[in-house]
């Protein structure tokens, strides 16, 4: 082993570890990586910079504002609400949501799918009494099903399809992941309405859980006609900088303030109420003229009324909002609302709520103001998981012309009248023309979070390949498994790229293993396709951990899962797409 190999392998275990423990966003830490190892001298600057001028980035950005216009034109909403129908039969209701949602995370989004998606289930459960993590989780992997049948089915895809064609070779088609992506995706949901409907847990809703114990952290405190903060501005009062306590909303008379201003003055009468440390509340005692209303039956539904709204929310892997406390975040003023509970791992964090530092897939129970929806805007901190109202209605001109544009892409680039990326900014193009889209709302569609972390594992995966690293991982592969069949190498791929994807992220899992896997296939003599095709099914086909892909960790909370039951159910499901994977790319490739 050389130097350059030892750094570049140190480098890359360093990565993983704060990947784990997710001390910054994953983008900031792979980007990080990548400037040590452009400052060591391993790689070049315009081998750091090579990942953003790649095919794939710059379809993926491209796909982001067709997906957004689809999303837009309200004909989602529309195929959602008709997808769960009025039946009764819990499995025939799993079956009627996991098909259609394989059918469309083929060719958009997922995330926005799950997402809304997500609202009608658990409305559907609340009104036939089924617990909504029966559903969810089968939600999650149905769009991963679907993502693995298309070329455009996830950014993973068109990643390792760009790779292959800056080393020279021809690419992926549209379709042909489905030889693959279709037979394990008929198994998936057979498993998933059998065996998998039984090892799903049943848990209540996190809104449920915190109606039940909605007395161990709000507290109500009435203001008497004595009392000497009256006239005082929430800040003057002390009542911003409480030890336990967070000050969510003032009921006065018939009318309620929230979230509440630094600046709103304190009137006789009014009922304030708090969320935190109940038991921290002898620090409002010691002011005059402040009651405690220790017999008050306050509960969270009681908070609601006119333009105050309860919704939750999960945290997403790239939040801005990540490792800095709820304070820090300028949560109330930035966002019109106020947090009244913070859910992680399927319990309440039992801390002062300003104080209490965020980290992907929390689950906050918001107190949301009129102006929440403008500011929040689709932001990318965090997955609203509640309707805040009503869906909107079908925009049919902007419906068609985007299903147009969308068919039009998949069909140029399938018949391979034009390229992928070509036929992308065809249907980019006609969206502009025609006015479904705006250049500021573009800006807003396109994840550049997504982009950078994709971008900058390029750097890592050409440090691989550059310094000898990857030959040197796939000639210790091959003595391991010397007396393997292609089969046994494949598993080998299989295994190993899975296993960076449920601990990293699978578009850098993907771009990784790249190297690695054409390395060992030049080693063994062999067509690099079946360990390519191999690498791409198990960079995307993450089940077994929570924080493996996004929809896996936007259903965590509000199914209320453990991570153990990510294992219990996933395990199973991975076992069968990398039996299906491994057997029918022998077979094919």
């Amino acid at each position: 082993m050389s130097i350059q190999i030892g750094i570049v392998l140190t480098v890359i275990t360093v990565m993983t570890a704060l990947l784990v423990k997710e001390v910054a966003r994953p983008e900031i830490i792979v980007s990080f990586s990548v400037t040590v190892l452009l400052l060591l001298g391993i790689i070049t600057p315009a081998e750091a910079l090579r990942g953003f001028s790649n095919e794939g980035m710059v379809t993926i950005a491209l796909l982001f504002i067709v997906a957004g216009v689809v999303q837009q034109s309200g004909l989602l909403n529309q195929i959602v609400q008709k997808i769960l129908g009025n039946g009764t039969r819990p499995r025939l209701v799993l079956l009627r949501m996991m098909v259609p949602v394989t059918g469309m995370s083929a060719f958009m989004n997922n995330t926005p799918i799950v997402v809304m998606l997500m609202s009608y289930i658990r409305k559907w459960c609340s009104e036939h009494q089924i617990s909504p993590s029966k559903f969810l989780l089968p939600l999650s992997y149905a769009a991963i099903f679907g993502g693995l049948i298309t070329l455009i089915g996830t950014s993973t895809n068109l990643v390792v399809h760009g790779l292959m064609l800056e080393n020279g070779m021809k690419g992926l088609a549209m379709f042909e992941l489905a030889i693959v992506g279709v037979p394990a995706a008929l198994l998936g949901i057979i498993y998933m309405m059998t065996i998998g409907y039984k090892l799903l847990p049943e848990k209540g809703t996190i809104e449920e859980a915190l109606k039940e114990s909605s007395r161990e952290y709000l507290a109500e405190v009435v203001v008497e006609p004595d009392s000497v903060v009256i006239g005082k501005t929430i800040e003057e009062a002390g009542l911003r900088n409480l030890t336990g306590l967070y000050l969510i909303e003032i009921i006065r008379n018939h009318e309620r303030i929230t979230p509440v201003p630094f600046y709103e003055e304190i009137q006789s009468g009014d009922r304030l109420i708090f969320t935190g440390i109940v038991s921290t509340i002898v620090e409002l005692q010691n002011m005059k003229g402040l009651r405690i209303e220790t017999g008050s039956e306050l509960n969270i539904d009681q908070l609601k009324n006119g333009h105050a709204q309860l919704v939750e929310a999960v945290v997403s892997h790239h939040s801005t909002l990540l490792h800095k406390s709820i304070k820090q975040n300028n949560f109330r003023s930035k966002y019109d609302a106020a947090v009244v509970a913070v859910h992680r791992n399927h319990e309440r964090i039992q801390s002062k709520i300003g104080d209490i530092v965020l980290k992907p897939g929390d689950v906050l129970l918001l107190l949301v103001g009129k102006d929440f929806k403008k500011r929040w805007n689709q932001s990318n901190d965090f997955y609203l998981v509640s309707q805040i109202e009503k869906p909107n209605m079908i925009d049919s001109k902007k419906s068609k012309i985007a299903i147009t544009s969308l068919v039009a892409m998949i069909l140029l680039a399938s018949f391979n009248i034009l390229s992928l990326v070509e036929a992308a900014i065809v249907a980019v193009a006609i969206l502009v023309l025609s006015k479904c889209i705006t250049p500021e709302e573009m800006k807003k569609y396109i994840q550049f979070h997504v982009l950078l972390l994709i971008a900058s594992s390029f750097g890592i995966g050409i440090a691989l390949e550059k310094t000898g690293a990857a030959k040197w991982i796939a000639s210790n592969m091959i003595t391991i498994v010397d007396n393997f069949s292609m089969i046994g190498m494949l598993i080998v791929i299989y295994l190993l790229t899975n296993i960076f994807t449920e601990i990293i992220t699978n578009s850098a899992a993907a771009v990784m293993m790249f190297p690695i896997a054409t390395a060992l296939a030049n080693e063994a003599g062999a067509d690099p396709m079946p360990f390519i095709i191999t690498l791409a099914i198990a960079a995307s086909a993450s089940f077994v951990t929570p924080i493996g892909y996004q929809t896996n960790l936007i259903v965590y909370g509000p199914g209320g899962y453990q991570y153990k039951d990510y294992v219990k159910v996933g395990v199973p499901l991975s076992l069968i797409y990398m039996v299906v994977t491994v057997s029918i790319v022998n077979l094919v490739w």
